[in-house]
């Protein structure tokens, strides 16, 4: 069994707007430097034409994506109101 690496090296890719496979290719050789020093290459912040560039060429499983945490969505607490009976409008 292959020892875990301890090591990651976070590379942000959000200004990757229009990437091609020159730009995956870059990655590629990226994490396989890294790899030789024990260190693992961790895609940040990937925009979709990236990721889908990258599972096209089947690198998935070598470039490796961080999962962001989404913030956590909640309701806008609205005012507590009082429950009461509503007046009899035929009066």
């Amino acid at each position: 069994m292959a020892a875990m690496r301890q090591s990651r090296l976070v590379r942000d890719t959000s200004a990757f707007e229009h990437p091609d496979l020159g730009t995956v290719a870059d990655l590629a050789r990226l994490q396989l430097a890294a790899r030789r020093l024990d260190f693992d290459v961790v895609l940040r912040n990937a925009p979709a034409a990236l990721l889908e560039l990258v599972a096209f060429v089947g690198l998935a499983d070598v470039l490796p994506v961080e999962l962001q945490r989404q913030a956590e969505e909640r309701e806008e607490r609205l005012g507590v109101e009082e429950e009461r009976e509503l007046d009899d409008p035929s009066l």
